[in-house]
């Protein structure tokens, strides 16, 4: 973290018109500079920084904040990264410390590894000699300079040492690189070397912003037999299952357009972010996983599935359905035509055509009932037996208890199955435990009575919110509304990200989330060091999902019997055990007793 001080110091020294200015062609108007919204299409400017305040707004899309804020929306920057940024611009010299104790972050000598490997992949691609095979196949898929190096792309020349050697000569010592992952050893080659070798690079980015791995794709003749693409191993900073490609990047528009496209590959994110399509991300060359859709329902409670349309495809699409469904974000799916997918379509017939699949997207319910349709399984007993079993696991995900009501519904009717005999068919496998299920299991008791100490984390992290509303997209940036286990405080929270400027309730807001919200917004309190209010909030918050998560995997692990699935749970323990430590303190179990006293 970055001392308040210092926060405040590169503020107050910061020239807003220069920084948005690098960005943004800016014309002097008035006192105020004004230019096309960069954040939406418009032909009129909307858009005015006004250097006086510090700040610039748009009053057509009505985005708004300070130097800090735009470039954490324009670049996807972490707050962290957007201070650094303007600190460099404005000769602050930033010293960071970790939350309640000083030194070093652990792993920044992978950060460093990682950074230097994306810039050194980066000139190999644009070097006319090295990168022409690679510059090449891009243009082909329609990819310009600009989309390439918004993501970073570059190229891991055809040889075994290229990085090794670059990286050993600017101080980066062999032991750094293989436990980053980017160098390996073999049986047949003792000796450490390049992990990607002639292939297209897609650096992969935590959500501040951080590089934490790679993706390389095969290019060039010579290699037949390689894998079409080798990716990162896991490493103390990347961790698959936990990161979805692009969602650094893609974040803020998901959560303006309130929904996800879900892709397969780097290169269907790449290319339809290249055709306009700004909300796109993809799982990591494997399944999408619950880690992911928790990830995901920070920014929104929908996402529309455009995996292939063959078998592996369908399957795909529906195990990622039900996983969707099951952490509280509603699947449509996409179909595509057969043998194509998303970079195709974009690339050979448009974006328009790709936009008329995605508004022909339907409820995943919906397009299960016109498969089983179409290959005629309801024409017997049998099949209808069948046809049910096929359906079963997306009923059982489901989480909201009006879409199951319809879903149940939905599937008596087509199959002639009566509704009672459905629900007892649900209880006869009643799914684990998660810490989805765990909230859900508690927010009718939080509408009729607190749920957390009256000054609780949630309940301060909103007070923060609302005496300085810069701290919104800080607090946006790092939660979403799931992670606000009290249904009042994450309508507010929810109310608060759709509005900066709110000063009383929405109409629409249920009445108990109206009146706190009243009280709070009339709380004549003062927080004091907002910075140590936001991090000690946050830290309480995240530790008790982390237990929850924890919780979740210990269940797990007394009921398998799967040796396999046993080691990577004790995996999953293990690496959540040290992320909670990692927070600086052990706050959960106070409030888990306090909520269990709340509940009795």
């Amino acid at each position: 973290m970055i001392p308040d001080d210092q926060v405040e110091e590169v503020r107050s020294r910061a020239d807003i018109v220069q920084v948005i200015g690098d960005i943004v062609p800016l014309k002097k108007s008035g006192k105020d500079y004004k230019a096309c919204c960069p954040f939406h299409d418009e032909k009129t400017p909307s858009f005015y920084v006004v250097p006086e305040k510090g700040f610039y707004n748009c009053f057509g899309c009505g985005e708004s904040g300070d130097v800090f804020a735009f470039l954490m929306k324009r670049l996807g920057l972490s707050f962290v990264d957007a201070v650094k940024h303007v600190a460099g611009s404005s000769g602050v010299e930033i010293r960071e410390v970790n939350r309640g104790q000083t030194g070093e972050d652990p792993y920044r000598h992978l950060h460093e590894a990682n950074a230097f490997a994306r810039m050194f992949f980066q000139n190999s691609l644009w070097d006319e000699t090295t990168g022409r095979s690679a510059m090449d196949y891009l243009q082909e898929r329609g990819i310009g300079r600009e989309t390439a190096e918004r993501f970073g792309l570059g190229y891991a020349p055809d040889a075994w040492r290229g990085l090794h050697e670059a990286a050993s000569h600017h101080g980066i010592g062999e032991e750094v690189l293989l436990e980053a992952g980017l160098v390996t050893r073999s049986e047949k080659r003792k000796d450490p070397y390049d992990r990607f070798r002639g292939r297209l690079i897609f650096p992969i980015e935590s959500l501040s912003g951080k590089v934490v791995g790679f993706g390389g794709r095969v290019l060039g003749p010579g290699r037949e037999g390689s894998p079409k693409y080798v990716n990162s191993p896991e490493s103390p900073v990347y961790h698959k299952g936990e990161i979805l490609y692009g969602l650094s990047w893609a974040k803020n528009t998901i959560r303006r357009r309130e929904t996800a496209l879900v892709v397969e590959g780097y290169m269907d994110v790449v290319s339809l972010a290249a055709a306009g399509f700004e909300n796109v991300v993809a799982p990591l060359g494997t399944a999408v996983t619950p880690g992911q859709v928790a990830l995901l329902r920070r920014f929104t409670s929908r996402a529309h599935l455009l995996f292939d349309s063959d078998a592996a495809g369908l399957k795909a699409t529906f195990r990622a359905a039900d996983l969707l469904l099951s952490g509280g974000v509603h699947p449509c799916v996409v179909t595509l035509p057969p043998g194509e997918d998303p970079d195709n379509i974009v690339h050979s017939e448009g974006a328009e055509a790709l936009q008329g699949h995605i508004d022909g997207a339907v409820d995943v319910l919906d397009r299960k009932l016109q498969i089983l349709e179409e290959r005629d399984q309801f024409r017997s007993i049998e099949h209808i037996r069948a046809a049910i079993d096929r359906l079963l696991p997306t009923l059982r995900a489901v989480q909201d208890p009006a879409m199951r009501d319809i879903y149940i519904k939905k599937v008596s009717d087509r199959t002639g199955v009566r509704r009672d005999t459905l629900e007892a068919e649900l209880a006869r496998v009643a799914p684990p435990p998660t810490p989805q299920r765990a909230v859900r299991g508690r927010e009718h008791r939080r509408l009729s009575r607190p749920s957390v100490p009256e000054m609780g984390p949630e309940r301060e992290l909103l007070l923060l919110m609302i005496k300085d509303r810069d701290w919104i997209e800080r607090v946006g940036e790092r939660l979403g509304p799931p992670d606000f286990v009290d249904v009042r405080y994450r309508a507010i929270f929810e109310s608060l990200l759709a509005d900066h400027e709110l000063t009383h309730p929405p109409e629409k807001m249920v009445p108990e989330a109206a009146r706190v919200l009243e009280v709070l917004l009339a709380d004549p309190a003062e927080l004091g060091r907002s910075q140590r209010v936001f991090e000690e909030s946050l830290s309480k918050i995240l530790s008790t999902l982390l237990q929850e998560r924890l919780d979740a995997v210990d269940h797990l692990l007394q009921n398998t019997l799967d040796e396999q699935q046993e080691t990577q749970l004790l995996g999953e323990k293990d690496r959540l055990s040290k992320e909670r430590r990692g927070l600086g303190q052990d706050w959960s179990p106070t409030v888990r007793r306090a909520l269990k006293n709340n509940h009795l």
